[in-house]
């Protein structure tokens, strides 16, 4: 299994943001969003093979009772089923960050789901290979249908512009039974001056729509470095 980096912090997003926790990045991804923030995993992928035991000897060190699987895509990797099932069997709470591509029989306690919209595909006049297979891939509604039916789940969507807010809500009609308390809605950017100034217009509307919002802590916390 391709691992970029495994290392202890503190969640920064989502429901458990604030949360002591491991982060295993597998590096290796079926997309390439024009914002990707951990360009090391996907756009020019890096890391080192590690057996699962190596992977769980790294975890142990650490000493955390929430681990959090994310990439890259884990959901690439036919061994995070016997990683997942190892640290369910060791008591630990494990998170999976998935873009709700690609589907994997998993265990974990929370499926975090970063549905890719428009916005995230690169542009076809510098990336056209790219552009055209992130385009076909980054929806896949049968994917997205069992991921949020099998799983205690949050939907992740990030956000750049107001106009990003409509293309949510219809791609939330294709999914009836997702509750809105669980979409986060999350500003675009690795820079604390551009999260500001989208934080304060995406706030209140996340609000108003009876989404949450979901600030970038570690950005606020960390600045956007690496093992955090």
């Amino acid at each position: 299994m391709r691992i970029a980096e495994i290392y202890a912090s503190i969640q920064g997003e989502g429901l458990l943001t604030g949360t002591e926790s491991v982060f295993i990045r597998t590096s290796g991804c079926n997309l390439r969003c024009h914002f990707c923030d951990t360009p090391f995993t996907s756009w020019s992928p890096e890391g080192e093979d590690l057996s699962r035991e190596e992977i769980l000897a790294e975890v142990d060190r650490h000493g955390c009772k929430h681990i959090v699987l994310t990439g890259g895509e884990p959901m690439l990797f036919a061994e995070t089923v016997p990683l997942c099932e190892e640290l369910h069997r060791r008591g630990l709470h494990v998170t999976i960050e998935t873009a709700g591509t690609l589907d994997l029989p998993v265990r974990c306690d929370l499926m975090s789901v970063s549905p890719k919209l428009s916005n995230s595909t690169p542009d076809a006049a510098k990336h056209p290979r790219w552009s055209a297979r992130h385009e076909r891939s980054r929806h896949a509604p049968d994917v997205i249908r069992r991921l949020t039916r099998d799983y205690a789940y949050q939907l992740k969507f990030v956000v750049e512009t107001p106009v990003d807010l409509d293309e949510i809500e219809r791609y939330l009609k294709e999914f009836p039974h997702v509750d809105r308390s669980r979409v986060l809605l999350m500003p675009e950017g690795i820079d604390p001056t551009a999260l500001a100034e989208r934080t304060t217009w995406l706030e209140p509307q996340a609000a108003a729509s009876g989404f949450r919002f979901c600030p970038r802590k570690h950005i606020e916390w960390f600045g956007a470095v690496r093992g955090t």
